[in-house]
């Protein structure tokens, strides 16, 4: 329970990061990306979610009619991370020219020397962080796409919103771990090794952001403050893992 704390602290930490001097001008960007993209997640949830709802619970048996005033706050729950789950990839993989860079300059902030995968040249970076930004676009996307079924499913479905908030929390610890990581030229492979070895403190992060993503003004923040917050932990925490 202790990692898991140490783990939600670190997420929260990064929002005071973000707007230290020589950290701000590299999470401008990244900032202006998150605001965006939630307004339109805001949007589109105004004139979508109702009826999706509604589809949604279609599917409940009618014996189990009387769950629909318990699984009504369920699936409200659980369609808001869908859709901000999906939009904060796709905002990760606009501002990944950006995260790399962010990371880069909160360890320095830190104290740590400048990390070897940082390239000098913007167009560089940008190319290395937006591939790594589709390896982990299709690695998350073949778990997420088989789990979403199972909204799909009668009786199943109950238990799918539960399953997808620890999911959520697994996978966007791995999105924003991946910055300070693969600035240390670590692979996909030996950044998932570091985070299963440290499992509670990644879940405790990650659970950090998928509740930032539901609160009004704070999820604006979550793509920067992520990215500061999980350069933290590695620079305390993970980098020490073996």
């Amino acid at each position: 329970m202790s990692s898991f704390i140490k783990g939600f602290y670190f997420f929260f930490s990064g929002i005071g990061l973000m707007f230290k001097p020589g950290i701000f001008r590299y999470a401008i960007w990244p900032l202006f990306i998150n605001v965006l993209l939630f307004t339109i997640v805001g949007i589109v949830a105004y004139f979508q979610f109702g009826s999706l709802m509604d589809w949604l619970l279609s599917s409940v048996p009618g014996w189990l009619e009387w769950l629909r005033y318990l699984l009504w706050p369920i699936f409200v729950l659980a369609i808001t991370f869908v859709f901000f789950f999906t939009f904060t990839l796709v905002g990760n993989l606009l501002a990944a020219p950006f995260n790399a860079p962010l990371a880069n300059a909160v360890e320095l902030r830190l104290g740590k020397v400048s990390t070897p995968g940082v390239s000098t040249t913007f167009i560089r970076s940008a190319l290395k962080s937006v591939t790594s930004e589709l390896v982990k676009l299709f690695y998350i996307l073949l778990r997420a796409l088989p789990l979403l079924l199972l909204f799909l499913i009668p009786v199943i479905n109950i238990a799918a919103p539960f399953l997808w908030v620890m999911f959520s929390a697994w996978m966007l610890t791995m999105e924003y771990a991946d910055y300070p990581m693969g600035n240390h030229e670590l692979d996909f492979k030996s950044q998932k090794a570091i985070l299963k070895r440290r499992r509670f403190l990644s879940l405790g992060f990650g659970a950090a952001v998928t509740l930032a993503l539901l609160v009004p003004l704070l999820n604006l923040l979550v793509i920067p403050a992520a990215v500061a917050g999980a350069t933290k932990m590695w620079v305390q925490e993970l980098s020490t893992t073996k």
